[in-house]
C-alpha cells in the first residue's frame, strides 16, 4: 500500500482529515500523494512534507492508482465530467466520499467500466480513529481488499450495502458532532460543580474514551455496563433519571432522525 499512488480531489475538511491520517499512519509515502483544492495556500504546510499540491484535477489523477473524490455533492458531476476522459480502468480505483451520490450516478457520468466505491469516513481519520463504511458494485476481490486496507489504516472500516450509506453518514460521520456536543455539555457541567475547564476536559475526554473502549472490548450492551454503576438510591441513577425526564435519549434519537430526513431529501 505504501508504494501506491493516491490523489484526493477536493481536499476540504474530510479530505484534509484523511490526508493527515494517511501521513500519520504512513499508509502511503507522502511523495506518492497528490491533493487538489481551489485555494492551495491552505495546504502549503503539506508541501513541505513531500505531498504534491495542485489545483489541476486532471494532473492529480493521471498517475494515481487510488482516486478519492472528496468534493461537495453539488460539485461532483462537474468534477467527474472534467476527469472522466483521463481515467484508466486497468489500474485505477475511483472512491467517492461525497454524501448522497449513488454509484450508479457516478457510473453514468464517467461512462466507462472502472471499479467504483463509495466510502464514508469521519474527521477522526486525522488521528487514525475513523469509522469508515464502504460499499461498491461489482468490484473485484483485490480492489475491495485494497480499498479496505486504505481505510483500515486510518481507523476501522466495514463493508455495507449501498442502501445504508445515508444512514452510515448520519451515524458515523455526523455522529462525531453529536458526541462532541455531549462532551462539551459534560465539561460545562464539570465546571459548574467545581473544576476548571482544562481539568474538566481531561476527566471527561478520558471517561468517554474509556466507556467506548469498554463496549468495544467487552461487546456488551451499554445498559449492561450502566447497571454496574447505578446502585440503589445512588447519585448515578438520580442523574440519569433527571436527564431522561428532560428528554436526553429522545432528543438524541430525534436529532439523528432529523439529520437522516434532511440527507434523504
Amino acid at each position: 500500500m505504501r508504494n501506491k499512488k493516491l490523489s484526493i480531489i477536493g481536499c476540504g475538511n474530510i479530505g484534509l482529515s484523511m490526508l493527515q491520517g494517511f501521513l500519520k499512519e504512513e499508509t502511503i509515502a507522502a511523495k506518492n500523494i497528490t491533493v487538489t483544492r481551489r485555494n492551495i495556500n491552505e495546504l502549503s504546510n503539506f508541501k513541505q512534507l513531500g505531498v504534491k499540491i495542485t489545483t489541476d484535477n486532471i494532473r492529480a489523477i493521471k498517475e494515481s492508482n487510488l482516486i478519492i473524490i472528496a468534493v461537495k455533492p453539488y460539485n461532483i458531476v462537474s468534477v467527474l465530467e472534467e476527469i472522466k476522459d483521463h481515467l484508466n480502468p486497468k489500474n485505477q480505483i475511483l472512491i467517492s466520499i461525497t454524501a448522497g451520490v449513488a454509484i450508479s450516478k457516478i457510473q453514468d457520468v464517467v461512462g466507462i467500466s472502472i471499479p467504483i466505491f463509495r466510502a464514508m469516513p469521519n474527521i477522526s481519520a486525522s488521528v487514525g480513529k475513523s469509522l469508515s463504511c464502504i460499499c461498491h458494485k461489482d468490484a473485484g476481490i483485490e480492489d475491495v481488499e485494497s480499498v479496505k486496507l486504505l481505510f483500515d489504516s486510518i481507523g476501522t472500516s466495514m463493508v455495507i450495502d449501498e442502501e445504508l450509506m445515508q444512514s452510515a453518514t448520519i451515524l458515523g460521520a455526523c455522529g462525531v458532532a453529536y458526541v462532541l456536543r455531549f462532551i462539551r455539555a459534560m465539561i460545562q457541567g464539570g465546571i459548574q460543580i467545581g473544576f476548571d475547564a482544562k481539568t474538566a476536559s481531561e476527566i471527561v475526554n478520558q471517561t468517554v474514551k474509556g466507556a467506548a473502549e469498554l463496549l468495544i472490548e467487552r461487546k456488551e450492551h451499554p445498559e449492561y455496563e450502566i447497571d454496574k454503576v447505578t446502585t440503589p438510591k445512588g447519585c448515578t441513577i438520580v442523574g440519569l433519571n433527571e436527564m431522561e425526564h428532560n428528554g436526553f435519549s429522545s432528543s438524541l434519537i430525534k436529532g439523528i432522525v432529523a439529520s437522516y430526513d434532511k440527507i434523504e431529501k
